[in-house]
């Protein structure tokens, strides 16, 4: 069941899919709820896209919502500048379930990917850059995705 207070983010969903896109931008659509009300949120998205199947960009700062709901994670690089840093294929099999995944090897493997590049590539960048007299203040890390059939 579908915790009440969460209505509002079904109803903003619903009113986005029932013109059935076949492509569908959301930012940071889950960012403000629980962590319950959030993966059942999730879970609904996965269903819905999978019976429509249309194209779903995300933009996220969650590693582990890029990673579940995810076909393709394309992360940015820092700053006002920012670039395409990597693109990463994430080739898990749908339906996905949480649970299942959270000890599946390369589920864990792509979130590593994803967390390597958000702490450690991205200071190396941003120490090239400061080398390079850059004045551009370094952003908290920011992974968006897409999930697409």
């Amino acid at each position: 069941m579908i915790p009440f207070w969460s209505m509002p983010h079904r109803v903003g969903i619903a009113r986005a899919l029932a013109m059935k896109p076949s492509v569908l931008l959301m930012d940071e659509p889950f960012g403000a709820l629980d962590a319950l009300t959030r993966a059942h949120l999730q879970d609904s998205l996965m269903e819905i896209q999978q019976e429509l199947n249309n194209t779903v960009i995300m933009i996220t700062h969650d590693v582990d919502e890029a990673v579940l709901l995810s076909d393709r994670i394309i992360m940015m690089t820092n700053g006002p500048a920012a670039t395409v840093g990597e693109d990463l294929h994430i080739d898990l099999p749908r339906p996905r379930n949480r649970v299942a995944l959270a000890d599946d090897a390369k589920y864990v493997h792509y979130r590593q990917e994803v967390l390597s590049f958000l702490y450690e590539k991205q200071r190396k960048l941003e120490s090239l850059n400061s080398r390079r007299g850059s004045s551009a203040k370094p952003e908290a890390p920011a992974a968006r995705h897409s999930a697409s059939a």
